[in-house]
């Protein structure tokens, strides 16, 4: 096995941004995984946003960027995070680029319904140069 493909498992196993026990984890978690090269979406820029169920508009909540392991913890507090219709914003353009790749999609927009926030949700993305898909995991 390479020196990187072991750092790259190392990440998996223990991830340098892991939430402690200590830590309350968020109830929305994400997971991009470039499906092209079998290998996690790792630095990728990401925003969450809810929407007000007035007005329309959509509120950002927070910004982050997916760790080694692709993911990005830490996304929303159970105290934010209310019933609702929120978006999660992928800049995919930025993540091809970095690592010498072109695509189609600029950018990826999920949005999501949570009817119950006191459930776990997790929005998953897989990621090629032409093409993406989503579901919700566990």
């Amino acid at each position: 096995m390479s020196v990187s493909r072991l750092q790259q498992l190392k990440g998996h196993i223990f991830p340098e941004n892991k939430i402690t026990a200590m830590a309350t984890p968020s109830p929305l978690s994400t997971h991009v995984l470039n499906t092209a090269t079998g290998v996690p979406g790792s630095n990728m820029a990401l925003s969450l946003y809810r929407q007000d169920p007035t007005t329309k508009t959509w509120s950002l909540l927070t910004s982050g960027t997916t760790n080694a392991d692709g993911r990005c913890p830490g996304l929303i507090t159970k105290e934010m995070f209310v019933a609702g219709l929120y978006r999660l914003h992928f800049e995919t353009a930025l993540y091809w680029e970095s690592i010498g790749e072109t695509c189609f999609y600029p950018y990826v927009e999920i949005v999501f319904t949570i009817t119950d926030p006191g459930q776990k949700y997790h929005v998953a993305l897989l990621l090629s140069r032409f093409s993406y898909s989503t579901y919700r995991g566990s």
